[in-house]
């Protein structure tokens, strides 16, 4: 899809927060896995990805367990999953710190795929949408749940140009698989 003359192509930014982690006592934040929730939202969340046609072209993906076993179960759903960076910048990251991260994204790169944390995932969907369709926006505001996916459409050469309140936030979904 190409965009009005000289602004670029139409690009999405789809951020993905980690399905629901256990807490099991004595691990370190950084190492705790999904939990029996999350093994189910995982993977639905990325059924939900490939039915709205949001398959990324490049992924970028928290190096915390959780984040990786989702970005896993997720891609699982996909006929060939898009490549994957593990990026130990987007665990605790805030608004500066991954939009830094995103910013470096190749040009050639239409749809990314954003999987990581809160508050960090929440406040940068807040920060880059200068606006939002039907209540999405709202939604955002209220809560942005394990398993939540926030799509963000923008026009741009390159990912520079995403920045505060360029985007629209198009859509916010929440996967949540159903218990057996």
């Amino acid at each position: 899809m190409t965009a009005r003359t000289g602004a670029g192509p139409l690009r999405r930014l789809v951020v993905l927060r980690h399905a629901k982690s256990a807490w099991p006592e004595g691990v370190r934040d950084h190492e705790r896995p999904l939990g029996p929730r999350g093994h189910r939202d995982a993977p639905e969340a990325g059924r939900v990805l490939a039915e709205s046609d949001l398959l990324p072209d490049l992924a970028l993906c928290s190096t915390a367990v959780r984040a990786r076993q989702t970005w896993e179960l997720a891609s699982a759903q996909w006929g060939t999953p898009p490549p994957v960076r593990l990026d130990p910048e987007l665990y605790a990251a805030d608004v500066p710190e991954l939009l830094a991260v995103v910013h470096a994204t190749p040009p050639e790169v239409v749809t990314l795929l954003l999987v990581g944390h809160n508050p960090g995932l929440e406040e940068l969907v807040l920060a880059l949408a200068g606006d939002g369709l039907d209540d999405a926006l709202d939604e955002v505001r209220v809560k942005f749940p394990t398993s939540a996916i926030a799509v963000l459409a923008w026009h741009g050469a390159d990912w520079r140009a995403l920045n505060a309140g360029t985007a629209l936030l198009t859509s916010v979904m929440v996967a949540r698989g159903k218990k057996e």
